[in-house]
């Protein structure tokens, strides 16, 4: 009977290959992800994928997501901020990317949102933490105070830029920024923000035009993409956490140190394999 049933086994297995038919946990491969640490998660909490995802490493403009967050949390939309000099010396430090911002100019905190998440400006940052500590160190605190009431027991923050500072001493893990990408797409604001790919400000007398290109290449290259932000100082390396729709579900994913341009072809393979071992139940 034992032979009869190992016989029928193989038999079966035969036919599948012989009609292409394959079971639902063969029905997608992961793509190869060389970043130092990975994660994707969808909004069941079904891990698609991890590498090294709970390890605490600088995850460098990925930071500017909390601050965005926390201004959400506190200020309208409307208020105004002038920008000081300070805020424009402070971010031209260290290569920092800069929304172009100039001193004395007047922009409303919906603009330097986007200021701050399309091309990473250290300058809105700087602008919006000053405004909404008050003060960077209050702010700072209030980053911190925010990733512990969210569960991010593994991050801190030492500023809201994301760049490194002589104290250093912050870090993250791609599990963490999964987590608080999830909270922060409950925004419609915040996914209006990060999914917009070009943002234009009109010369006004409060301020000069500015058009903000989004450094995430991967709302380019695929379909369904939310968002969410790109990052890199060399401590951190090229870091990408991204989201969107697959499958019916929100897809969201960190890869972090990776190269350049591969994070965003692996963000996209990421995004299609989650889909398909969706689809596959």
């Amino acid at each position: 009977m034992f032979g009869m049933r190992i016989a029928g086994l193989i038999s079966s297995a035969v036919l599948a290959v012989v009609l292409g038919v394959s079971s639902p946990a063969a029905a997608a491969e992961a793509p190869p992800v060389h970043a130092a640490s990975a994660y994707v998660v969808d909004s069941t909490g079904t891990i698609h994928f991890g590498k090294r995802e709970t390890r605490r490493v600088p995850v460098a403009s990925l930071v500017k997501v909390m601050t965005a967050y926390v201004v959400l949390r506190e200020a309208r939309l409307s208020d105004t901020i002038t920008i000081s000099a300070t805020d424009v010396r402070y971010a031209a430090r260290g290569g920092a990317a800069t929304a172009g911002l100039k001193k004395g100019e007047t922009l409303t905190v919906r603009d330097l949102l986007y200021g701050l998440m399309l091309p990473s400006g250290a300058d809105a940052a700087n602008a919006l933490a000053r405004r909404y500590g008050p003060g960077k160190t209050a702010f700072v605190a209030k980053m911190n105070d925010t990733a512990r009431a969210l569960g991010l027991t593994d991050t801190r923050y030492t500023n809201a830029d994301g760049m490194p500072t002589p104290s250093n001493g912050g870090y993250s893990t791609a599990v963490d920024q999964a987590k608080l990408a999830q909270h922060a797409l409950a925004s419609s604001t915040f996914r209006t923000v990060v999914g917009k790919q070009v943002h234009t400000v009109a010369k006004t007398s409060l301020h000069p035009a500015h058009t903000w290109r989004n450094s995430n290449k991967l709302l380019s290259r695929a379909d369904g993409v939310l968002g969410v932000k790109t990052g890199y100082t060399n401590a951190a390396g090229y870091c990408l956490l991204f989201a969107g729709e697959r499958s019916g579900r929100q897809v969201v994913g960190v890869l972090l140190d990776d190269a350049n341009e591969r994070r965003f072809s692996t963000a996209e393979q990421l995004l299609d394999y989650a889909g398909e071992q969706i689809a596959a139940g």
